[in-house]
């Protein structure tokens, strides 16, 4: 997922649409991949049913928090590490889907190192 120079000129709409769907595909993507562990783990660790382990996975990584008291060391672990984790993969998240908008935005002002005053 290469994106142009700064000298050379901007994408054209279609295509510029086309890198967002690939952008958002990977974002779509690592939605899924971090609703799965959230999803397998309060299921293994807090031995939660299916639904509300989707639940609680997807309140920890949106930043709602926890909907289910845990009573296990286990799982106050798992859920520990889990917020950690929602943290840095929601602002990875928003950045991979950001980034070609910014980008875009950018190369369309032309802003240079040497053009930002100090």
């Amino acid at each position: 997922m290469k994106l142009e120079h700064h000298r050379q000129k901007v994408v054209s709409f279609p295509r510029f649409i086309i890198r967002m769907g690939r952008y958002g595909l990977f974002a779509l993507f690592l939605i899924i991949f971090s609703v799965g562990i959230g999803t397998l783990g309060y299921r293994y660790f807090a031995g939660l049913d299916w639904v509300d382990s989707f639940h609680m996975a997807c309140m920890i990584l949106t930043g709602m928090g926890p909907v289910v008291t845990l009573t296990s060391v286990s799982a106050k672990l798992f859920s520990s590490f889990f917020a950690l984790y929602s943290g840095i993969a929601f602002l990875s998240i928003t950045a991979v889907f950001f980034a070609p908008i910014i980008h875009r935005l950018l190369h369309i002002l032309h802003v240079q190192d040497n053009d930002i005053p100090l």
